[in-house]
């Protein structure tokens, strides 16, 4: 296996490329280069604002970009997945709505991720005040590590007179003003009103049948805390739900609400307004070391809600059970939780990322974000797969994950017919129409679109949103029901009639562009490089704890090789006869404190390092034969 302790750097350098791209935000107007940020210690994060991984990366680096406001810089390099991620202004209200403080390089023809060799979202890159590469880094959770490498630059470059103390680049935009501020989701109250997640403001707000406020619910600042409608805090709280009157009677409040960033599940009582904490424990939950060698989780987590991590919930919906189903999409998963008695446990998906039905288990999710009730069965916006998916249920337990629309992790468009060929954008919410059919918030197309389960086709109910989040059948106003859509980007909620003709869209089926790399048939290396952190060394106490697991979009373009097994290293023979495809790798390693060569001690802090890539290639006799990757990788 490639992996080895980062507490001796080698010695050989490697310079900085220059950042280009279209243009910088939150620069106050500046173009930068590389040149004005010499004698800084700064980090690149190429990360695309799709991305629940790259969002935890930017929670991650917060707390060092405070610490060490005076010599370091970030440099969010955002390289979109999605067409509709390419377009400035979408970028400009990401920028804002994930209240990033450090300058963003606008790099929509991926320019400068693939002078830096980035391969996967998010990639984080360090650069030394000298502008050299000293350590690239995939995936999220590498915190501590960067902490420590920070400390190890500060000393070395204050030594050699090259550290720069003061101020960086950044500029803070102007704030908005308003109600509502990116609001995610909203429902319906038994007294005509509505109740908005308000993210952007990290708060609740009651609107009337005719959207004017009645009152909100949160201090509006970002935090986490327990109290009445004007102490608690919130943190870019996204779902919620009502709990049906006897049951809200039973446990004492009316409402559960997806705390996405505080990780939390938090309970509102109406009447009182005042807000509790119900499930998680605010740390963010990750894969342990068992489940990084069976890749497997247990299905039921416990009834100590308060004790067991969550990972970024993004819809909640109460289920005729009695259970409340989860969309937790910072595990790629389904989670459950139990009002009566507080149980956690995971309903559907493996927590592997991609789109894969079956049975609940074995599926595979991607970051779903949007949740809908019709029977029993649940309705799932799964965002990053574009796709739409319905967990079939009987007597309160998932039997079988099934996909209506969707064609995989790197598959959208714009494109309306048969549901086979249909492609959708980047879906964030659903609804069940009077008519059985399913209402989808297609964000990233900006538009409202329709699946009808008896003909198995997709049409267009509205266009020309900006970044609908969620979608609702309202019946407060007089005469047929109409759409209520939580148009994020205008922050505000607007009704569509849901029209008798609905629209067919051919706009065309997509597939995320990003280079090809040209490999040759036969016999290829794949090698991952992972160097734990100073003050950490590798889990090995029950065997090698790296793992690799390998597969092929088309399965045939790998003969030999594919599958799972243990260290970082891997041959492949790839078919002659396959022209292209790409190779899905999903790379992961255990370290717990402690020093190299010694024991690990008794209750270490131990922590997984996983990401997966998507590798596009192209078979070529010209091409190269190993492929490196960068797990933890450090110069």
């Amino acid at each position: 296996m490639s992996a080895t302790s980062d507490s001796v750097r080698a010695n050989y350098k490697v310079r900085a490329s220059e950042l280009l791209g279209r243009n910088w935000l939150n620069t106050g107007g500046k173009q930068l280069d590389l040149e004005a940020l010499r004698g800084k210690i700064v980090i690149l994060d190429f990360w695309t604002f799709c991305c629940i991984n790259c969002l935890h990366v930017l929670d991650e680096l917060r707390p060092l970009e405070a610490q060490y406001s005076d010599v370091l810089v970030t440099v969010g390099v955002h390289s979109p997945k999605f067409e509709h991620e390419a377009d400035p202004e979408a970028l400009a209200a990401a920028v804002e709505r994930y209240e990033i403080h450090h300058p963003v390089l606008d790099d929509p023809e991926l320019v400068t991720w693939q002078a830096y060799g980035a391969r996967a979202w998010p990639t984080l890159v360090v650069l030394d005040p000298e502008g050299y590469i000293v350590a690239h880094l995939s995936g999220e959770g590498h915190a501590q590590g960067l902490g420590s490498l920070i400390e190890e630059l500060i000393a070395e470059h204050e030594a050699k007179g090259t550290l720069h103390r003061g101020d960086g680049p950044y500029v803070a935009p102007e704030a908005r003003e308003g109600d509502l501020r990116f609001p995610g989701k909203a429902i319906s109250l038994g007294n005509g009103n509505f109740l908005v997640g308000d993210s952007g403001h990290h708060r609740l707000v009651e609107l009337t049948a005719d959207l004017q406020l009645v009152r909100t619910i949160g201090a509006g600042v970002k935090g986490y805390a327990d109290g009445d409608a004007d102490t608690a805090q919130f943190n870019e709280l996204q779902g919620l739900t009502a709990l049906p009157a006897e049951l809200a009677a039973e446990v004492g409040y009316d409402v559960i609400v997806a705390d996405t960033v505080n990780h939390r599940l938090r309970s509102v009582n109406l009447s009182t307004g005042a807000v509790g904490t119900l499930a998680g424990n605010g740390v963010q939950r990750l894969l342990d070391a068992d489940t990084a060698r069976s890749a497997q989780q247990p299905t039921q987590l416990g009834t100590d809600a308060l004790n067991i991590s969550l990972s970024s919930p993004w819809d909640v919906l109460y289920h005729p059970s009695g259970l409340v189903v989860i969309a937790m999409a910072g595990t790629h998963q389904i989670f459950a939780f139990d009002p009566r008695t507080c149980a956690v446990s995971v309903f559907a998906g493996s927590g592997l990322e991609g789109l894969a039905d079956g049975e609940p288990t074995e599926a595979w999710f991607a970051q779903p974000s949007g949740l809908a009730l019709a029977g029993a069965d649940v309705w799932v916006a799964d965002s990053e797969t574009s796709a739409l998916r319905r967990i079939e249920i009987s007597e309160g337990h998932a039997v079988a994950v099934h996909t209506a629309i969707g064609a995989g992790l790197f598959d959208f468009g714009f494109r309306d017919g048969a549901a086979e060929q249909a492609r959708l954008q980047h879906p964030l919410g659903v609804a069940v129409l009077p008519d059985g059919s399913i209402a989808i918030a297609d964000s990233y197309n900006g538009a409202v679109r329709r699946f009808d389960p008896s003909t198995n086709t997709v049409s267009t109910l509205a266009k020309g949103l900006k970044e609908p989040a969620d979608v609702l059948v309202d019946a407060s106003v007089d005469g047929d029901p109409v759409l209520l859509v939580v148009e994020t980007n205008t922050h505000q909620l607007v009704r569509i009639p849901i029209p008798a003709e609905a629209l067919v869209i051919d706009e065309g089926a997509s597939q995320t562009q990003r280079p090809k790399t040209r490999v040759q048939a036969g016999a290829h290396a794949i090698q991952v490089r992972f160097a734990a952190p100073k003050g950490q060394k590798l889990d090995d106490r029950w065997g090698d704890p790296t793992q690799l697991k390998i597969s092929a979009s088309p399965e045939e373009l790998i003969l030999d090789g594919a599958g799972t097994s243990t260290g970082l290293t891997r041959t492949l023979s790839l078919n002659p006869q396959v022209a292209e495809g790409v190779l899905h790798i999903t790379a992961r390693a255990a370290a717990c404190d402690g020093e190299p060569g010694g024991e690990i001690p008794d209750h270490a802090a131990c922590h997984l390092y996983q990401q997966d890539w998507g590798i596009p290639v192209l078979l070529d006799a010209e091409g190269e034969n190993e492929l490196q990757l960068d797990l933890r990788g450090v110069n």
